[in-house]
C-alpha cells in the first residue's frame, strides 16, 4: 500500500488540506482494498492553526515524511518569509531535507513557494495559482513557471494551480499509479469529473486596456471594441498615429506579444464569453468575434485552453440564452455551474500529454 504523507503548515487552507485524504482514500482495487494510506502531520506534531476560524490536531510530526512514498504540501496563507524572502524556516528546511531520494513530492497552489525555496524546482517546470505566478517567477528565476495549466508533472516533483486544481493533480496521480479505470471510480465516488473538461488554462481574466493610458493602450481599447471587424496592422498603427514599425515595437514592449497574437487572444476571450453566456452556434460566434469560421475558432480555442468549443461550453453550462449578453470589453464572467453530476471522459475534447491510460512520468502541463 502506498503511503502518502500530508504536511500541514500553520495557516493551511482546509479545502486543499482535505484533498489528498479524499482522493487517495477513495482509491480501491477490484477486491475493494485500499490502495493508499494517508497520514497528516505538522512540523512538531502539535496543533496547526488553519486559515479558517479553527485549529487542527494531528498525530504525527514531520519525521513521518522520511517514511512515505509521496509527500503532499497543501497551501498556506501564512507562509511569511517563504513567500516574502524565499527563505525556509529551519524546522521546515530540516523536514524537507529528511525526505528520502525518489520520494514523490507534490505542492498544491502556493505550496509551490515551499518547493521553490527548498531548491526542488531549480531549472524545472512548475505552476501555481495564476495570481502568484508572476511573483514566484521573479523570486525564483531558474524555475519555468507556466501560469496557464492546472498542474505540472515533472516526474518526482509535481505542482498544481489553485484550489480545485489540487483535485485534478491527485486524480492524475491515481491514474498514473493505477490506470484510468480506478481513477474514474475515484472521481465518480467523489462526484467530480475524472478529467477537468475544459481546462482552467487557468481561465484567467485578462485586464481591459486603459484608453487613457499612454502608448498603445488607447489603440488596444479601440481594437477591443471592434473585434468582429477586419483589423490590419496598418489600421492599428494608423489609429495610434505611428508608423507600422514603431507601433509594432512599442506594442511588443508594452504587451510582450505581437499585435496579431494579441488580437487572436482577445477574440478567443470574447468567444469564450459567448460560449459561456449564449447558446449561439460555433460558426456564429466565430463570425461575431472576428475569428472567421468555426474551424478557426476550434483551432484557436484548443490552442488557448486545450478543448473544443462544445467541451468548454459544457464546463460553464449556463441556462440557454436566446440573446447574448453583449460585451464591449471582451472580458469573461464566471457564471455559476449548474448542479448535478456530469460524467465526463478523456474523449470529450480533453487534452493530455499522457498518451496512454496509465500515463507516465515526464515534464508536461495539463490543460484538461
Amino acid at each position: 500500500m502506498h503511503h502518502v504523507g500530508v504536511l500541514a503548515l500553520d495557516g493551511v487552507v482546509p479545502f486543499e488540506l482535505g484533498i489528498p485524504a479524499r482522493i487517495f482514500g477513495a482509491a480501491r482495487d477490484e477486491a475493494g482494498n485500499r490502495l493508499y494510506t494517508v497520514t497528516t502531520c505538522s512540523l512538531d506534531g502539535g496543533p496547526v492553526r488553519a486559515e479558517a476560524d479553527y485549529g487542527l490536531t494531528v498525530s504525527r510530526d514531520a519525521s513521518l515524511l522520511a517514511d512515505v512514498g509521496t509527500v503532499v504540501i497543501p497551501p498556506s496563507h501564512a507562509l511569511g518569509p517563504i513567500r516574502e524572502e524565499g527563505r525556509l524556516p529551519a524546522a521546515l528546511r530540516e523536514a524537507l531535507a529528511a525526505i528520502r531520494p525518489g520520494t514523490r513530492i507534490v505542492g498544491i497552489c502556493t505550496a509551490t513557494y515551499v518547493l521553490a525555496a527548498a531548491g526542488l524546482l531549480d531549472h524545472r517546470p512548475a505552476t501555481t495559482h495564476w495570481r502568484e505566478a508572476e511573483r514566484l517567477q521573479r523570486m525564483f528565476t531558474t524555475i519555468r513557471i507556466d501560469p496557464e495549466v492546472l498542474f505540472v508533472d515533472d516526474g518526482d516533483v509535481l505542482t498544481s494551480a489553485g484550489v480545485a486544481a489540487g483535485i485534478d493533480l491527485c486524480l492524475h496521480l491515481v491514474r498514473r499509479d493505477h490506470g484510468s479505470r480506478i481513477a474514474n471510480d475515484v472521481a465518480r465516488s467523489c462526484v467530480v469529473p475524472p478529467w477537468r473538461d475544459g481546462g482552467q488554462a487557468q481561465y484567467i481574466q485578462r485586464p481591459v486596456p486603459d484608453p487613457t493610458a499612454p502608448g498603445t493602450a488607447p489603440t488596444q481599447a479601440w481594437a477591443v471594441e471592434r473585434l468582429a471587424e477586419s483589423l490590419a496592422l496598418t489600421d492599428l498603427a494608423a489609429h495610434a498615429n505611428m508608423s507600422v514599425r514603431t507601433f509594432t515595437r512599442r506594442f511588443r514592449d508594452e504587451t510582450g506579444t505581437t499585435p496579431a497574437q494579441w488580437l487572436v487572444r482577445q477574440r478567443v476571450d470574447l468567444a469564450r464569453h459567448y460560449l459561456e453566456t449564449t447558446d449561439w452556434p460555433v460558426d456564429l460566434i466565430a463570425d461575431r468575434t472576428g475569428l472567421g469560421t468555426g474551424a478557426s475558432l476550434r483551432r484557436h480555442l484548443r490552442a488557448a485552453v486545450g478543448v473544443t468549443p462544445q467541451a468548454y461550453r459544457r464546463t460553464f453550462r449556463p441556462a440557454p440564452t436566446a440573446i447574448p449578453v453583449q460585451t464591449t470589453s471582451g472580458r469573461i464572467g464566471r457564471p455559476a455551474r449548474r448542479p448535478g453530476n456530469v460524467e465526463l471522459s478523456p474523449g470529450d475534447g480533453c487534452r493530455s500529454s499522457l498518451g496512454t491510460a496509465s500515463g507516465g512520468t515526464g515534464s508536461w502541463g495539463s490543460r484538461v
